[in-house]
């Protein structure tokens, strides 16, 4: 019998992780980690600067291994990066680990809420809105693939952290 004690949110970025987790940490009264800002944290560097001066590869070993500085934690939620649940043992980490909830949107979805923070993100700073399109639905359907290995998949789109309390607690009492 699992007994919950840690949830990891993931999906795309700008899929909502962040908000999402922070509500329901706060609904749960548990803590809320964001494992982006625990690596920038950890590595003295924001999320940017790692990957422009020591690229992707390096970005994906340092997130796995802050991912499991949490391995001690209970009650709390952690918001991880887009790409977190496909790289290395992550996935089957956080299944291991805790309840994992996938916040689901369309490619058409995520580019109205990435379009005007590209900037800030690393892999598509550089791409024009149709490039932008395309990436979000070439890199979607190869991630798809682990983030379908939730236990929980929620529409992001308006998502009613509030509303889906009840859901979650079965889970968690399980």
């Amino acid at each position: 019998m699992l007994n919950y004690q840690r949830i990891y949110i993931i999906g795309f970025m700008g899929s909502g992780k962040t908000t999402a987790g922070k509500k329901l940490a706060s609904l749960l009264g548990w803590s809320f980690v964001d494992l982006d800002k625990e690596i920038e944290e950890y590595s003295g560097k924001t999320i940017p600067e790692i990957f422009s001066q020591n690229g992707e590869d390096h970005f994906r070993k340092v997130e796995s291994s802050v991912l499991k500085n949490f391995k001690n934690e209970t009650n709390i939620v952690v918001s991880t990066g887009g790409g977190t649940p496909c790289n290395g043992d992550n996935m089957n980490y956080m299944l291991k680990t805790g309840l994992t909830i996938y916040l689901k949107l369309t490619p058409g979805q995520l580019k109205s809420r990435l379009v005007e923070a590209k900037a800030d993100r690393p892999l598509i700073k550089d791409l024009n809105n149709n490039e932008l399109l395309r990436f979000i639905e070439d890199k979607l359907s190869i991630r798809e693939k682990w983030y379908n290995l939730a236990e929980i998949t929620f529409d992001g789109i308006d998502l009613d952290i509030n509303s889906k309390k009840s859901i979650i607690l079965g889970y968690l009492k399980t």
